[in-house]
């Protein structure tokens, strides 16, 4: 397994539930095209399946 994951935001948070927006702020994802790199961690996998549809995720 991979020990960083790259997730890049791809789709608006606009329209979306606040839950989602909330994920979003925390993970620093603001605007279209960022990217962060996170380590790798059961509580950024389970933030990033919570809104798989709106960002796409690479491990490096």
């Amino acid at each position: 397994m991979a020990e960083t994951i790259k997730v890049t935001l791809i789709k608006s948070m606009i329209g979306r539930p606040e839950k989602h927006r909330k994920i979003l702020r925390s993970l620093g994802l603001t605007k279209i095209s960022r990217s962060r790199i996170f380590q790798n961690s059961s509580s950024i996998r389970g933030q990033i399946f919570k809104i798989s549809h709106l960002v796409t995720t690479e491990e490096k």
